[in-house]
């Protein structure tokens, strides 16, 4: 006969598990070094969790892969100086995630399963990678990445959502009116979403759901042409950033019928720490819009900033030294998506309310 201890112990144990099995998938702790992916099939019988990633030129990404001989490229930081070993295989070939497909759906209009060349051409890669290695790891279900992204676009004029729209439509060439390049991102990513076996051919008509939005943007919105400052528009990029940001929020969700999804989003970083201007101006009103902060408490537990000042690296221990582009490191992009990721993760374990 059991002691009273032993079936004590023998409840917690399983309280510990029904509490364990309650949590989503996305509560699955998360090692500093991922593991390399594994080669276990996907579960298909529930909906695909999508991801859809929004922003400019940074977002479509620039890190360049390689040479391996070029201090910065992912050939370089993985086989010269071992960094991100999740990336290659025990060949030295890059892993490929069979649990993340990514359909990008400008710059480039690729579609695959997760691994490098997902950037703006196929020599270079963007946040994607890092967050879809994060995502692949605590999901079980099929993840799907849905990347909408173009350079050169400001949040003040060609990504407005239309809850920040006021300049009129009228007589503007298509392709430049207030918001024009949103709804080309809308229209794009509902196409996919509306043919997911033609996009995503692994699909097994199990349904999606909308898991969550990230954004990486800011650049453009530094600097308002004068004729846009002027009458009849009257706007200023920079300082009416954090207004629009908030809206662009608001105005995904209800776009896509998912008023939960959690949405994460990193600063601009040109130069570090000493970031400063309208860039601060811009980095500032990122900041302020992350749950934790409090300024609007609807984004509580939903909305989440990470700070990426910290990931840039100079010209010296980069490809190049053009300055824009985050010098073409790819671990700038690698550590903004994999942080990108990690904060997804953790909004995702919050309770829906």
């Amino acid at each position: 006969m059991a002691t009273k201890n032993q079936i004590k112990t023998a409840l917690l144990f399983a309280v510990m598990m029904t509490i364990l099995l309650a949590l989503p998938a996305a509560a699955k702790q998360i090692p500093k070094q991922l593991p390399d992916p594994d080669t276990k099939a996907p579960d298909t019988t529930k909906p695909v969790k999508v991801f859809i990633l929004m922003g400019q030129s940074n977002m479509v990404g620039f890190g360049m892969i390689g040479p391996e001989t070029k201090n910065g490229t992912l050939e370089y930081l993985t086989k010269k100086e071992s960094k991100y070993p999740h990336l290659l295989d025990d060949a030295g070939k890059w892993t490929v995630r069979n649990d993340v497909w990514c359909v990008q759906v400008t710059a480039g209009s690729r579609k695959d399963w997760l691994q490098p060349g997902f950037g703006a051409k196929s020599k270079f890669i963007g946040p994607e990678l890092g967050f879809g290695h994060v995502m692949g790891y605590v999901h079980d279900e099929q993840v799907l990445i849905i990347k909408a992204t173009e350079g050169n676009r400001a949040l003040g004029w060609d990504l407005t959502s239309p809850s920040s729209r006021t300049a009129p439509k009228k007589g503007h060439p298509d392709q430049w009116y207030q918001g024009w390049q949103y709804d080309v991102f809308i229209k794009d990513t509902h196409k996919v979403l509306n043919n997911l076996k033609k996009y995503f051919p692994a699909y097994k008509d199990q349904g999606y759901e909308i898991a969550g939005f990230s954004w990486w943007q800011g650049h453009k919105d530094q600097s308002t042409p004068k004729h846009v400052l002027a009458p009849p528009y009257n706007l200023n990029w920079t300082t009416s950033y954090e207004k629009n940001l908030v809206n662009l929020i608001n105005d995904l969700r209800k776009e896509f019928k998912a008023p939960k999804a959690p949405f994460t989003l990193a600063t601009i970083a040109f130069d570090g720490d000493k970031l400063k201007g309208s860039g601060l101006t811009i980095a500032n009103a990122q900041l302020a819009v992350s749950g934790e902060k409090g300024k609007y408490p609807q984004f509580k537990d939903n909305v989440k900033t990470i700070e990426a000042r910290g990931f840039w690296r100079d010209s010296s221990v980069s490809p190049s030294g053009a300055g824009y582009h985050y010098n073409h490191n790819a671990g700038t992009y690698m550590d903004v998506g994999d942080a990108l990721g990690r904060s997804m993760a953790e909004l995702l374990e919050k309770p829906k309310k």
